[in-house]
């Protein structure tokens, strides 16, 4: 892996976007109604996510070897900053599939007092998955 390695997508690579260890502990937990559907929101776009995170696996091994061979600082932390950016971009594409499945899927609740529990739920799983990312 060298410095020019500072790039885990592939070209035409366009996966809406991932999680840290917060976020998946907290994913075991909301195990409630995912619009009826029995799929998550991911689910049509399963393999070019595990495409992706196995990609960014390989590269968090190469940096490894990089540290295990004395590579220069700078290299390494560009090719830190590359897993970084890959794995924003995996947390995107899921808040963006989580909206537009699991939100939108509340919203189509027909009782109207259910409705708007269930999408201030989901809204509230998004908002806070949103801030673990910022944090």
């Amino acid at each position: 892996m060298s410095a020019s390695d500072s790039s885990v997508a592939a070209p035409g690579d366009q996966i809406p976007a991932g999680a840290d260890a917060d976020t998946a502990a907290a994913a075991d937990q909301h195990e409630g109604p995912h619009t009826g559907s029995g799929q998550h929101g991911y689910s049509a776009n399963k393999d070019a996510y595990l495409k992706r995170l196995k990609r960014i696996e390989g590269q968090v091994r190469g940096i490894a070897r990089m540290v295990d061979e004395d590579k220069y600082c700078i290299d390494i932390l560009t090719q830190v900053a590359a897993v970084t950016k890959a794995l924003h971009a995996v947390s995107l594409g899921l808040v963006e599939e989580h909206i537009g499945h699991c939100v939108v899927g509340a919203a189509a609740e027909p009782d109207p007092e259910l409705r708007s529990e269930a999408i201030d739920a989901k809204v509230k799983e998004a908002t806070d998955a949103i801030g673990r990312l910022l944090r």
